[in-house]
């Protein structure tokens, strides 16, 4: 690992600068990528005083140009890339009839779209070198679809499907693929998560704060994920089991199974707000 180029979207918090750190700890050289330029310069001074050589780009994945941009840089300064993250997404919860569609048309121009232009802007420099690994974050939700997170689980799914036609079309140019599908984690994804209503947010907001494990853990597990080359990179073990179960089992005993665990948590979920809870 030691002097590996890495690339990572979203780079300046949560996993994003979780997996900075971890493959700052490898020797690598490290680019991060974010639209918060304080975190960023943040980010930026903490691995270079563990002695790692980085550099922060601002880049907006709903803008083309930056993507482009920072393929370039990789090329002009570093010479290519050897891994390429795209990290970067944001959070929506609600209802069908509650989610705005700008509030859709916000979370599928970051969560899907913004990893298309990632994966568009440094194709070409990884077929050019005939190597390179790009590593897209989707989620479980991207393969297990509760409910009330319609627009979340849509443009995570879109990210799988994505990443399964790119692991096949960039087989024969020696690039390989991940797709990272993690269960909720301790992260800062509800400081911009946007909801339906109220009852939806404190439901996000719980999942994500609540949560057992946190972004440093869930980075470890990507990392050697990658290193081992798989292409599910699964985070959590409980949901992976259900994703498992789900391929097995028809459909409708699946779909049953999980009307029945939602009501079971929809009801405590009400009974807890009736407490006081």
């Amino acid at each position: 690992m030691n002097g590996k180029r890495v690339f990572i979207t979203g780079g300046a918090s949560g996993l994003g600068r979780a997996l900075a750190e971890r493959y700052a700890r490898d020797g690598a050289r490290i680019c991060i990528g974010d639209v918060n330029d304080q975190r960023g310069s943040e980010t930026l001074q903490a691995l270079r005083a563990a002695g790692v050589e980085t550099h922060y780009l601002h880049c907006d994945v709903t803008q083309e140009a930056d993507l482009d941009n920072a393929a370039q840089w990789m090329q002009t300064h570093w010479g290519g890339v050897d891994i390429v993250v795209n990290n970067a997404g944001v959070a929506a919860s609600g209802g069908i009839t509650e989610l705005s569609l700008a509030d859709w048309q916000w979370i599928v121009d970051i969560n899907v779209l913004g990893v298309v232009r990632g994966c568009k802007a440094f194709a070409p420099l990884l077929k050019k070198q005939k190597s390179g690994h790009i590593v897209n974050v989707a989620s479980m939700a991207g393969l297990i679809h509760p409910p009330l997170m319609s627009a979340y689980n849509a443009t995570k799914a879109a990210v799988v499907a994505l990443s399964e036609t790119l692991k096949v079309e960039l087989a024969d140019d020696n690039i390989g693929v991940s797709v990272v599908c993690p269960a909720f984690f301790r992260t800062n994804l509800t400081e911009t998560a946007r909801a339906g209503d109220a009852d939806s947010s404190r439901m996000m907001n719980k999942l994500v704060t609540k949560a057992r494990r946190g972004a440093d853990e869930i980075a470890a597990l990507v990392h050697d994920g990658i290193e081992r080359g798989d292409f599910h990179i699964l985070t959590h073990k409980r949901e992976a089991r259900i994703w498992r179960l789900k391929r097995l089992l028809p459909y409708p005993m699946f779909s049953r199974m999980m009307l029945k665990a939602t009501r079971q948590m929809m009801g405590k979920a009400a009974q807890r707000a009736r407490d006081g809870s």
